[in-house]
């Protein structure tokens, strides 16, 4: 479809220091994106503006130097930390004989070579359809040509106007798709909710460490590396709380700072298992010199997606990277906990992550002791389905002597359920 350079594994990277911080950009970020897309950094180009330069987005000398050190490097791609237009795009390729691509484009190739679940590869090409379609306008010379030949002649249709059709054909088609996937996924979170099981999202940036916790916590073997977006089909595991009883833990995509849009829109579905969730672990890498930065950029995009009036526990990770190494839980001045700090590749302070979200989910638990007879053992079966019963003795004319502790909401339907009889049988 279009007439450009293609891509390879050899890249120089483009970086512009902007006096103004919202435009600001991290090179070591764009060097670990780049590691994770697979490409190898062959040279780094810097410089220093004001403002973008409208032709080329870079002074005409960088462009030069650019041009030649291509030339020398025989570099396959050429990769900006930041987002060119197409216009800007096209100039740089005719001028450098190779292919360009800015953040956005990388992001999003990493996002493709990530997906695993047809969902995760659905959500990936929306987000680049919806990118490309943008390259369309003004786009090629040989896209505004009519087409001709035989069997091709008569509507008048030129080739730029039949590949947006396309794209738009496509793109409805997979919106189509995704719609039903999120109508799955919802009757699973109703099923979830109609068992009053709690669910706790992981969120946090990149490569803070969330699959590597997630699998601490559940004891399972989800992909985890020292790379970013390591992680992108969101995985659902449930666990077993000593007070809370049974949690469900979600595992999703990591927040990046000026995460494109069209990614945050293609990933909604994903995205909505941090929505609809009780309580949020937001964890952090603390040895990580932006980590302020990053805990910012996740806040903003979880105000997006409606998200940031849901609880939130902090998690502090990679300790063992810290002198020395302290695990600890904060508390707020309720005295409840406010941030763990762990390493979860070292295992420390695990325990007390779970203390604390034992405190935090078991506000939401009742205890009561009941005396229960004979004639009851039908609650008292039920009572052990709900995996409420923490101890039982026998009485002296043999009813259950029976210690519990319930969701509340649990309690309530067999409150409702049982009537004033259930009332009856509690001793405490």
């Amino acid at each position: 479809m279009f007439e450009r350079y293609q891509g390879g594994e050899s890249a120089i990277l483009v970086h512009i220091n902007f006096t103004d911080d919202s435009e600001r950009e991290d090179l070591e970020e764009l060097k670990l994106l780049a590691d994770s897309a697979g490409v190898t950094t062959c040279a780094v180009v810097t410089s220093s503006r004001a403002a973008p330069q409208s032709k080329f987005f870079i002074g005409t000398g960088k462009v030069e130097e650019l041009s030649s050190l291509v030339h020398m490097q025989q570099a396959d791609v050429v990769i900006f930390n930041h987002s060119l237009s197409p216009a800007q795009e096209r100039n740089l390729e005719r001028e450098v004989k190779c292919r360009v691509l800015d953040r956005t484009g990388l992001i999003l190739d990493i996002f493709a070579q990530r997906a695993r679940t047809h969902e995760g590869k659905l959500q990936v090409e929306l987000a680049q359809l919806r990118h490309l379609s943008t390259r369309l306008v003004r786009g090629w010379t040989h896209l505004e040509r009519q087409k001709g030949g035989i069997g091709l002649r008569g509507p008048g249709e030129t080739q730029l106007e039949t590949d947006r059709r396309l794209l738009r054909e496509r793109i409805k088609y997979i919106l189509k798709r995704l719609e039903k996937v999120s109508r799955q996924r919802e009757q699973g979170r109703r099923a979830r909710q109609r068992n009053e099981i709690p669910t706790l999202s992981l969120v946090g940036y990149t490569n803070a460490g969330k699959s590597t916790l997630f699998n601490r916590l559940t004891q399972s073997d989800v992909y985890a590396a020292d790379q970013l977006f390591a992680t992108l089909d969101p995985t659902l595991r449930k666990i077993e709380l000593p007070d809370a009883g049974p949690v469900i833990l979600a595992d999703t995509v990591g927040f990046i700072r000026h995460l494109p849009h069209d990614l945050v829109a293609a990933f909604k579905a994903t995205l909505q298992e941090t929505r609809d969730a009780d309580l949020l672990l937001h964890v952090v890498d603390c040895a990580d010199e932006q980590m302020r930065d990053n805990i910012d950029e996740v806040n903003s995009v979880l105000e997006q997606i409606e998200a940031d009036e849901i609880p939130v526990l902090m998690v502090y990770n990679k300790i063992d990277k810290l002198d020395p190494p302290e695990p600890r839980i904060e508390r707020d001045d309720e005295g409840n906990p406010r941030a763990v700090w762990v390493s979860a590749q070292q295992g420390l302070g695990i325990d007390g992550l779970l203390n604390a979200l034992n405190e935090r989910l078991a506000g939401t638990l009742v205890e009561h002791r009941l005396t229960l007879p004979p004639s009851a053992s039908r609650l008292r079966s039920r009572l052990y389905a709900l995996n409420g019963v923490v101890a039982e003795s026998f009485g002296e004319q043999g009813e259950f002597v029976v210690d519990i502790r319930l969701q509340q909401a649990d309690w309530h339907r067999l409150l409702k359920q049982e009537g004033d009889r259930l009332q009856g049988f509690v001793s405490d």
